[in-house]
């Protein structure tokens, strides 16, 4: 076992060096790899296949089946198994955040996340190739609505990539725009969820990520790099946001009969949380 774990822990050392090394060539993490906390001597193990916990993953796995009869709702999954194109991945928490980040309109925002996400994402890699674990569609043979199944058969799921991903990228959002983190981190929420519905990954899985990537986000604040990017990303929201805010209000002069609009400039009905624009002024609903 221990030979066993030496080898798997040497193998994912180099994957691992190998993908920073490939995005050192754009993107410098924070912190290197082996400074950040190691999830494998931090997590326990993935439930065993006679556990109570495991019973728990196949009653979610049901779940998770149902929720496609949904066909918005695994359409929002399906968006959600992006994994390459971070600006479609940011673009699902435009509406929490309040603000699409990009790499044009938001360069700060942008830096902080690509950065702060080169130096989390590669965690998750000693802990999957250590535990190999079973995806749920390859233990049931069942198809992938985000046809995803040769890109991730045969690889570990546990924790989940993208849960620890998305749930990094919730924590980084709200801690650039705290007043939205209810929005934000429901949309976290439903992300992590998508990988349930999806088949990619058990429960745990998604329960165990969210974990490690709080894990990995209080190592960021330990780096005076993150800290630095951290509050101009702050910065360049609060100017954003503040032109947002005054092209919402100039859409309400426009449409005067409307008592209140979101930030983006649609009407806000009774029950809309959040920021909303009420006689040309910024409100928050709680």
């Amino acid at each position: 076992m221990i030979m066993k774990r030496f080898l798997v822990m040497a193998a994912a050392s180099m994957m691992a060096a190998i993908t920073v090394s490939a995005q050192s060539e754009t993107v410098t993490p924070y912190i290197a790899l082996d400074q950040m906390p190691q999830l494998l001597n931090i997590m326990p193990p993935p439930p065993s296949f006679d556990s109570p916990e495991f019973a728990n993953d196949v009653v979610r796995y049901g779940w998770g089946k149902q929720q496609r009869q949904d066909p918005d709702r695994v359409a929002l999954a399906i968006a959600d198994a992006e994994w390459n194109d971070h600006a479609k991945l940011f673009l699902q928490w435009k509406d929490a955040f309040g603000l699409e980040v990009n790499e044009t309109n938001t360069p700060e925002i942008w830096k902080l996340m690509e950065t702060s996400l080169a130096t989390t994402d590669p965690m998750r890699k000693e802990t999957k190739a250590f535990y190999h674990r079973q995806r749920p569609f390859e233990r049931f043979d069942d198809s992938m609505p985000s046809h995803e199944e040769d890109d991730l058969r045969g690889e570990g799921s546990y924790p989940s990539g993208h849960s620890l991903r998305g749930w990094t990228i919730s924590l980084l959002l709200a801690q650039i725009a705290p007043q939205r983190a209810a929005e934000i981190f429901s949309r976290g929420w439903d992300y992590c969820n998508s990988r349930v519905i999806v088949g990619a990954h058990w429960q745990s899985d998604v329960d165990a990520s969210r974990t490690a990537a709080s894990i990995g986000f209080c190592a960021l604040q330990g780096s005076e790099e993150f800290i630095a990017q951290m509050k101009k990303a702050q910065q360049e929201y609060k100017q954003k946001i503040g032109e947002t805010v005054g092209m919402s209000a100039a859409k309400i002069v426009e449409h005067p009969s409307a008592r209140a609009y979101r930030i983006n400039g649609t009407p806000a009905t009774d029950n809309t949380r959040g920021v909303v624009i009420e006689g040309n002024q910024k409100v928050v609903r709680r």
